[in-house]
């Protein structure tokens, strides 16, 4: 009998998203095929200390997504650089080691790099983007950039840093229009974003996205439906059905997103012309290729009333909740929850072992005399 792989599920973290993570992971945890895969939760607390406790007990409040909270009463575990997942035999569990890294892990300090950076130091394999494409994935500002030069067509940005002048509202008025956006450079599920249609608000959204970020994007509005895609593979990616968010507030917010369950309407498929189905397709993998993603992304689209596609951002690790787009469009192509997971764990360990293969010592092929 095939023995199964201990799978570490990493959630939390040092975020604004942590709570969000939380609930990924629960989904997550629930839906692994047991037959082949035994899920370990493995907890990042808002310090940044990893921590282990029994299933039972490791999330407070789990069904409240309001009040989801990770058991800080819990032991602390370490991964160690070259230990090959082993968690320490200081942990409560004993000496545990893990097969495979799944960081369901949103936003700063577990999406942008900085997570896959260490599981690489770690000899593990792990799901979805490595380093580089975990980084600009994250920064929206070097993000864009990249589209632009990769010839994928966004919308218009201007970037503010909090050490500099932040441009004046009648500049960004007039350059990008109104109403635009404000948000932090380096944040997902809508955290710190503002929609600014007035001076006064102007001067308030950059306050709130200063406060998660050092950097800022200022975003043309684009009027005209949201579309979201998702996107699976390595080397040769393939793309789902795309969906359609229809947002009952005055965006897709955070809590349109994961706090109010009539926050949006999603129309999955999206209901668009055959013709255009492919085209946002082609353009998910093109992002997802020209960003140097792998294992998973969702890439997000605006589609205005002249049928013209925009790309606004890809997440290098899209939510996993009950209500999330990214599984239900797989799930929309033909692909359950729990195969989608089985899938991403296998593309995780295809990409280790030709990672191995690589040659590391410089003199391997000198001759000794």
């Amino acid at each position: 009998m095939t023995r199964k792989l201990t799978i570490g599920i990493l959630c939390g973290g040092k975020s604004a998203e942590h709570e969000v993570s939380l609930q990924s992971a629960k989904n997550v945890f629930d839906a692994i095929d047991r037959n082949k895969y035994r899920p370990v939760l493995i907890g990042i607390d808002k310090t940044g200390r990893w921590v282990r406790r029994s299933e039972t007990d490791f999330l407070l409040n789990a069904d409240d997504p309001k009040r989801i909270a990770l058991n800080t009463a819990s032991e602390a575990v370490v991964l160690a650089p070259g230990g090959g997942g082993h968690l320490g035999k200081d942990a409560p569990f004993g000496d545990e080691t893990i097969d495979v890294a799944f960081p369901i892990l949103h936003g700063p300090f577990g999406e942008d790099g900085t997570v896959q950076g260490l599981l690489k130091l770690a000899g593990l394999p792990f799901v979805g983007a490595g380093v580089l494409g975990s980084a600009v994935g994250m920064d929206k500002d070097v993000m864009k950039r990249l589209l632009r030069d990769g010839g994928v067509p966004i919308g218009k940005f201007i970037v503010a840093r909090s050490h500099e002048d932040f441009p004046g509202f009648d500049r960004v008025s007039s350059e990008i229009g109104l109403p635009f956006f404000v948000k932090p450079a380096n944040m997902g599920s809508s955290v710190g974003v503002s929609k600014v249609h007035n001076r006064d608000e102007y001067l308030v959204s950059l306050n709130k996205a200063f406060a998660y970020d050092v950097k800022i994007l200022l975003e043309e509005f684009i009027p005209g439906r949201e579309l979201e895609c998702s996107v699976l593979g390595n080397e040769v990616p393939i793309a789902s059905l795309p969906g359609e968010v229809r947002a009952t507030h005055e965006f897709y917010s955070y809590d349109a997103k994961y706090l109010d369950e009539n926050g949006a309407l999603l129309d999955i498929p999206a209901k668009i012309p055959e013709g255009k189905i492919k085209e946002i397709q082609e353009l998910a993998v093109k992002t997802f290729q020209v960003l140097a993603c792998e294992g998973l992304g969702r890439v997000d689209f605006f589609m205005k009333a002249d049928g013209s596609i925009l790309v606004n951002e890809i997440n290098t690790m899209p939510g996993f909740t009950k209500i999330s787009m990214y599984p239900k469009l797989w799930e929309a192509s033909g692909l359950s929850y729990t195969d989608l997971i089985d899938r991403l764990i296998e593309l995780s360990v295809s990409r280790f072992e030709k990672e191995k293969k690589l040659k590391t010592d410089a003199f391997s092929d000198r001759n000794t005399p």
